[in-house]
C-alpha cells in the first residue's frame, strides 16, 4: 500500500465520489487522512456537504482523522513564489521592466506547466512530511490530469539545454544564487516529482461502462505507460446490478458487453464494480455505502450471475 492514492478518469464518472469514500475508509481505520483536490472546479466540499461559508480553514476538518484541502491558482502562485520567485525575478527584472507582483502573476498564468508541476510537488512534500498516513488525491478530468502527470518530465527535458541560454543573461549581483544554481534546483525538483509519481502513488482509474469512456481507456493507459506509471485498479462505476424494468435490463445488457471488453483488454488490472445507486451520493452516510463496496473482498468482474 502506497501512502498517496490518486483517482483519475474522464469528467463525470465518479472520481470524487470514489476518492471521498476511500478517504472515509482510511480515517475510520484510525489513519490520519487528507483528501485533496487539484481540480480547479472542485466538488469535495459539496460531496461532504460542507457549507461554503463554514469551516474555511485549510485543511478543513471533516470528521475525526479526516481533513479536506483544495488547491487553487493562488496556492500554486504562492508555492512557486516561495521556492523560486525572488531569485528568478532578480534575473528577469535585469532586462525586463516588470513589477514583482505582475511577474508572479505572469509566471503562474502564462508559463506552461508551472501550475501542474507545483501541484505534484506540493503533494509530494505533504507525503514526505509524514503529517498524514494517507493522502487521497482527487484529480481534474483525464486530459488535464495527464497534462499534470507529464509536466515534471517536460520541465525536466526543457531544463537540460537551459544552462546554455540562461548563463548568458546579464544579471545584478544581488542574487544569493546564480541562475544556473536556480535552474539546477528546479531540475532536481522535477526529478523528485517524477520519482514520487512512479514510486509513491497508487493510481485508480474510474470509468463507466459506455462506449466513449471505454474507447478512451487505451489512450489513458498508453499515456501513463509512456511515463513509466502503472494503473493499479479500474473502478467501473454506475453499473446496473438490479435490472427490474425493461429499460434497466436493456441498459444492463449494454453495460455487460463493455464490462466484458474491459475485463478482456485489461486482465492485469484489478477491476471493481460500483453499482448505480438510486440516489445522489452526498454526505458521509451515503459515502459509507460506496466505501462498503470499494473495500469489500468480493471484487467481481461481473455483477451478474453466469
Amino acid at each position: 500500500m502506497k501512502d498517496t492514492i490518486m483517482f483519475c478518469g474522464k469528467g463525470g464518472v465518479g472520481k470524487t465520489t470514489c476518492a471521498a469514500a476511500t478517504a472515509l475508509h482510511y480515517a475510520a481505520e484510525g489513519k490520519e487522512t487528507l483528501i485533496i483536490s487539484t481540480d480547479l472546479t472542485p466538488s469535495l466540499r459539496d460531496i461532504f456537504e460542507l457549507e461554503n461559508d463554514a469551516n474555511k480553514e485549510k485543511p478543513a476538518r471533516i470528521t475525526k482523522g479526516l481533513y479536506l484541502d483544495e488547491i487553487g491558482s493562488e496556492e500554486v502562485k504562492e508555492m512557486w513564489d516561495n521556492k523560486f520567485g525572488a531569485e528568478v525575478y532578480e534575473v528577469f527584472s535585469s532586462f525586463v521592466d516588470i513589477g514583482y507582483a505582475e511577474f508572479i502573476d505572469f509566471v503562474a498564468s502564462m508559463l506552461p506547466g508551472i501550475r501542474d508541476e507545483f501541484m505534484v510537488d506540493y503533494i509530494r512534500e505533504l507525503s514526505e512530511s509524514g503529517r498524514y498516513e494517507r493522502i487521497v488525491w482527487d484529480t481534474a478530468p483525464a486530459g488535464q490530469t495527464l497534462g499534470l502527470l507529464r509536466m515534471p518530465s517536460i520541465v525536466n527535458a526543457h531544463l537540460k539545454p537551459a544552462p546554455r541560454i540562461y548563463a548568458k543573461l546579464r544579471t545584478s549581483k544581488k542574487r544569493k544564487r546564480s541562475i544556473l544554481e536556480v535552474i539546477k534546483g528546479w531540475d532536481e525538483l522535477s526529478t523528485k516529482d517524477i520519482d514520487f509519481l512512479k514510486n509513491g502513488v497508487e493510481f485508480n482509474l474510474v470509468t463507466i461502462a459506455e462506449a466513449l469512456a471505454v474507447r478512451q481507456l487505451d489512450g489513458i493507459f498508453g499515456e501513463f505507460q509512456s511515463h513509466g506509471l502503472n494503473i493499479d485498479h479500474i473502478i467501473i462505476n454506475q453499473v446496473v446490478t438490479e435490472p427490474d424494468s425493461s429499460f434497466l435490463q436493456s441498459k444492463a445488457s449494454m453495460q455487460q458487453s463493455y464490462i466484458s471488453e474491459i475485463a478482456t483488454r485489461y486482465r492485469q488490472n484489478q477491476r471493481i464494480i460500483l453499482p448505480l445507486f438510486p440516489y445522489e451520493i452526498k454526505g458521509i452516510a451515503k459515502l459509507k455505502e460506496v466505501e462498503s463496496v470499494l473495500f469489500s473482498n468480493d471484487y467481481s468482474v461481473s455483477p451478474y450471475p453466469p
